[in-house]
């Protein structure tokens, strides 16, 4: 009897205790949120900053995935063809085309005959009397083609490989004319990689830059609070208060910086890709797919930024009452 009224005697005390503990929690998101409209000034100026450096985030984020569509996009239009030898038919060119398709990187082969390839030529020169005299004089010699559609546009290894080690290629392949993916049209293929590379590390190092300012502007911001109410802190030591209790609320402050910048950064953002959609699509740029991925997942999208801003901003204020609150 006596070890059961222990037992409830304790789990009192610690419901008495977690009761506590949520309510000094309650107090200090209290605490928190009302210091964050007492210095208008600086409160502003940390929100903003705040928001540009999640705003680039964003931007750094899409821009990155719309130029990876855009050179998808580029790839896919870009002629990756094998020359078979002029008069080469479909069963010929059988294995070739087997052996191909058995590549991982491959997603799909079309085989064009001497006869298709000749009917293609004549239709799109077909206002101009100069190549087809020219087609006349060389009937006997446009090849027989194997283009091939690639998963990854901008790996044509597996292909140059296949091009040099594939016997049943040797046997038929034109020799006067090398596939177009070994020319001058890889290094058009290389370069667009290399931008989107470039244009990744940039978003990058920008975010980052960006990022460090708005952890030094909140820094400053949560020590000038802490210097304006250096007051009220010896009054909270003096009653009593611990250190969480006394820290809490300019945490809470930083976070709530991070939480409404990363909500008008991530309309702003999503704006900026609506608005600049029907002007970048005549530049050839694949903007639409981002767009609906952002579209799709917008919640998901939010609350990544937010808790981003929430942690750059706890990381910030951290550091700051650590170096200045003296408790």
């Amino acid at each position: 009897m006596a070890n059961k009224s222990k037992q409830n005697t304790k789990a009192f005390a610690q419901s008495k205790r977690l009761r506590r503990r949520w309510i000094t929690f309650l107090r200090m998101i209290r605490y928190g949120v009302n210091n964050f409209s007492r210095n208008a000034w600086l409160t502003v100026a940390a929100t903003v900053v705040m928001t540009i450096t999640l705003l680039i985030v964003f931007m750094a984020v899409a821009a990155q995935n719309i130029l990876a569509d855009t050179a998808t996009d580029v790839g896919r239009h870009i002629d990756r063809s094998i020359y078979l030898k002029t008069g080469t038919t479909e069963q010929q060119a059988g294995q070739i085309i087997s052996d191909l398709q058995h590549l991982s990187n491959v997603d799909s082969v079309t085989f064009i005959s001497t006869e298709q390839g000749r009917a293609n030529f004549v239709q799109q020169n077909k206002t101009d009397p100069g190549a087809l005299s020219a087609l006349t004089e060389a009937t006997n010699k446009i090849p027989a083609t194997v283009r091939i559609s690639l998963k990854n546009v901008n790996d044509t290894s597996q292909l140059i490989n296949f091009v040099n080690t594939n016997q049943h290629l040797k046997q038929y392949i034109d020799t006067t004319r090398p596939p177009t993916f070994m020319g001058n049209r890889k290094s058009a293929i290389d370069t667009i990689a290399a931008w989107t590379l470039a244009a990744q590390r940039a978003g990058i190092a920008a975010s980052v830059m960006f990022m460090a300012i708005s952890m030094l502007i909140i820094f400053n911001t949560i020590r000038m609070a802490i210097f304006n109410r250096r007051d009220e802190i010896e009054m909270m030591k003096l009653i009593g208060a611990d250190k969480g209790f006394i820290r809490g609320p300019f945490v809470i402050e930083a976070m709530v910086y991070g939480l409404i910048a990363a909500i008008i950064a991530t309309a702003g953002g999503y704006a900026l890709l609506l608005a600049a959609k029907p002007h970048v699509v005549n530049w050839g740029i694949t903007i639409a797919p981002t767009i609906t991925l952002v579209t799709t997942y917008i919640a998901f999208v939010l609350l990544a930024m937010m808790i981003l801003g929430a942690l750059v901003g706890m990381i910030s204020s951290l550091l700051a009452t650590r170096r200045y609150l003296k408790i």
